[in-house]
């Protein structure tokens, strides 16, 4: 039996926070993300050591996860992966604060929040993602495996 890829496409809404277009891949969280301390800000690494993502970077990707946590702090180190070229591509969020709205704006990448579906559920790590935060959309591309209809 062979397997082909198939893509499924959906398209999740939400609300602007910072505008733009970006694509990439998704990296997804159901955690929180600590920027003083969560953060390597030279590489966009996740260093929190009790996170789910510790040791992978975002740099580039489309980050996807519910929010801020810690002091307010948090908009400085993420100011500073935009100054080390190692900022996530876009942001999407559910839980909007001025901790990650200021974080936001100074990351200066699309950010999306108040979504109609749950990202951090639809979105899984690996996916490709287009985020037109000016139209509120976000695309999202899945590859998943399937049987071929040739050898069923």
């Amino acid at each position: 039996m062979s397997l082909m890829t198939r893509e499924e496409t959906f398209t999740i809404t939400g609300r602007k926070v910072v505008g733009g277009f970006a694509e990439g891949e998704a990296l997804v969280t159901s955690d929180t993300i600590s920027g003083w301390g969560g953060i390597n800000e030279r590489d966009g690494s996740i260093i929190e050591r009790h996170h789910e993502l510790v040791g992978q970077s975002f740099a580039g990707k489309v980050l996807v996860f519910p929010g801020a946590k810690g002091s307010s702090g948090w908009s400085a180190f993420f100011h500073m992966t935009r100054l080390n070229g190692v900022s996530p591509a876009a942001m999407i969020f559910t839980r909007m604060t001025t901790k990650i709205a200021l974080g936001a704006v100074v990351t200066r990448v699309p950010a999306v929040t108040d979504c109609d579906r749950d990202p951090v559920e639809a979105i899984r790590t690996g996916d490709w993602v287009r985020v037109d935060a000016d139209a509120g959309t976000i695309t999202v591309t899945r590859k998943a495996e399937g049987k071929d209809p040739a050898s069923a």
